[in-house]
């Protein structure tokens, strides 16, 4: 079964940064874009950042353009989010899955990983 672990997450004050990684276990990941999600309490999961499966072209929410960069690792099956100048407002559980052009998740890897979270605060 093909599964998503991220990891990375942590508590930072205003203006810190994380980097998030996650890794994806099976054949498919070097086939697919993937993306970046949050998830903060009482709100919809939504779209953070994705990647093509070359890693050649990227795409963010505007929220976290200029302060978010994604990357991936084909040969590690491992998406990356470098997180610069975090605000509270970026406070959320973060997930990895695949994701289609639409910049909605595909259910490729059979299911959501357990989320990493992301305490902003001072």
């Amino acid at each position: 079964q093909v599964q998503l672990v991220e990891s990375g997450g942590g508590l930072v004050q205003p203006g810190g940064s994380l980097r998030l990684s996650c890794a994806a276990s099976g054949r498919t990941f070097s086939s697919v874009d993937m993306g970046w999600f949050r998830q903060a309490p009482g709100k919809e999961r939504e779209f953070v950042a994705a990647i093509n499966r070359s890693g050649g072209s990227t795409y963010y929410a505007d929220s976290v353009k200029g302060r978010f960069t994604i990357s991936r690792d084909n040969t590690k099956n491992t998406v990356f989010l470098q997180m610069n100048s975090l605000k509270p407002e970026d406070a959320a559980v973060y997930y990895c899955n695949a994701v289609a052009v639409n910049r909605r998740p595909v259910n490729v890897f059979g299911s959501w990983g357990q989320g990493t979270q992301v305490t902003v605060s001072s």
